[in-house]
């Protein structure tokens, strides 16, 4: 019975412990409520302590639907600043609001707001840092440095220190929160206009870079390469599909997820009870083909386009495993020097988070295209047909007609 009771109390905490999202949470909760109870003696505020609470519990939801707003309006436009200033938009109001109820709850003093910009502008900026100080974190673990969710919770609390102590009155604290929360704020809009300006503004010729995860290779995929010759007349298209993508590679060494099975050519990917609830392990799919397929079936399908001689399939894997499409886009750089260089990218969810990445590795020129109609790789993978080139449907069905076993060896 006292076996069977500690058992119990070791799966929940165990449990906890593996939900990060909620753990992180509730951390940051905690980091607000000291950081405003202690220099105003609010330690029994109900006000403080309610927003506190809240905060604990639903911040990984309301996490959730600040990115997918943010995916949604990139989505619909591959815009960059559009995204990011929606995301603004509803933190801003949740911001303004929290304030507001801590003014009238008596957490904050009126006079704390007045020299940084009033409460209506010291949620502005508080916004605009807490999205810096996010992408701040998320950069640093894509270039190898932490956790993302480790780094976004330090960026987070520290956002959240600062801003009460700038409140509070402290001097320093003022400074750090003006010049700190603009200069972040800076960052990460200015990175997204220039990004912007540069999609419309930019030279003909040079080198096309072409990242994804080509889950098949298809039509779709072609037209792009198509569009990007004959728009911007580069003199070659490179072709680079995912290896393993890190979220991935790190959430199969923790045990979070993991391969259940190969079925048609695909790895089955699944989450495990270590997963956590709150967080979109697969955001483009939980189906992929091998690597090594994926890069053969482009071969195919430029081959099948007779486009051999003006696009390259490269395939990294050693640089991919050691600084992911950072470093195969200063790989293929340094193979080109001295010419432009143009990123195609879609605007779903992979395609946007790629164009991050090539904002990340240096002065480039993205080609988005908005993705409206049904080809998708997803309708391949389910059986769709007419949506790739003969010689990669004639690939697609070999692959389904070999046996699971031998699937699997492969």
């Amino acid at each position: 019975m006292i076996a069977s009771k500690i058992t119990g109390f070791s799966r929940f905490f165990s449990n906890i412990r593996d939900r990060r999202s909620s753990v992180f949470a509730a951390i940051l909760a905690v980091v607000l409520y000291v950081s405003y109870a202690f220099p105003h003696n609010g330690w029994s505020n109900p006000t403080l302590l309610l927003t506190a609470i809240f905060i604990g519990l639903h911040l990984p939801d309301y996490s959730r639907l600040s990115n997918r707003l943010e995916e949604r309006l990139q989505e619909r436009t591959a815009i960059v600043s559009l995204g990011r200033l929606g995301r603004f938009a509803l933190q801003y109001t949740f911001n303004a609001v929290v304030f507001l109820l801590f003014l009238r709850g008596h957490v904050v003093a009126a006079d704390g707001f007045s020299g940084i910009g009033g409460l209506l502008g010291v949620a502005a900026i508080t916004t605009i840092a807490s999205q810096g100080a996010q992408y701040v974190g998320q950069l640093a673990y894509r270039h190898g440095f932490g956790h993302p969710d480790t780094n976004t919770l330090l960026g987070l609390s520290a956002n959240v220190f600062v801003t009460a102590a700038a409140i509070g009155g402290l001097p320093l604290a003022r400074q750090c929160f003006l010049v700190g929360g603009i200069g972040l704020g800076l960052v990460v809009f200015g990175l997204g206009l220039l990004s912007d300006l540069r999609a419309l503004i930019h030279p003909q010729g040079g080198i096309a870079i072409f990242f994804g995860t080509f889950n098949p290779f298809h039509v779709g995929h072609l037209a792009l390469v198509r569009r990007v010759i004959e728009e911007r007349g580069v003199e070659k298209v490179i072709i680079h599909p995912t290896v393993v993508p890190r979220f991935h590679a790190d959430a199969l060494a923790r045990g979070e997820i993991r391969v259940a099975r190969v079925e048609n050519g695909l790895q089955i990917y699944e989450t495990t009870e270590k997963a956590d609830p709150k967080v979109n392990y697969f955001p483009t799919g939980n189906r992929f083909f091998s690597p090594e397929d994926r890069c053969r079936m482009i071969a195919l399908s430029i081959a099948d386009a007779g486009l051999s001689d003006r696009v390259e399939v490269a395939f990294m894997p050693e640089v991919y495993a050691r600084a992911g499409f950072h470093g195969v886009f200063r790989a293929i750089r340094r193979q080109h020097p001295g010419k432009p260089m143009h990123g195609i990218h879609g605007s779903d969810f992979g395609a946007m988070l790629v164009r991050t990445i090539m904002d990340e590795s240096g002065w480039y020129y993205p080609f988005p295209v908005v993705r409206r109609g049904s080809i998708s790789a997803t309708a391949i993978r389910a059986g769709a047909a007419g949506l790739t080139s003969p010689s990669v449907e004639r690939e697609l069905r070999g692959m389904q007609a070999m046996p699971g076993e031998a699937q699997a060896a492969a």
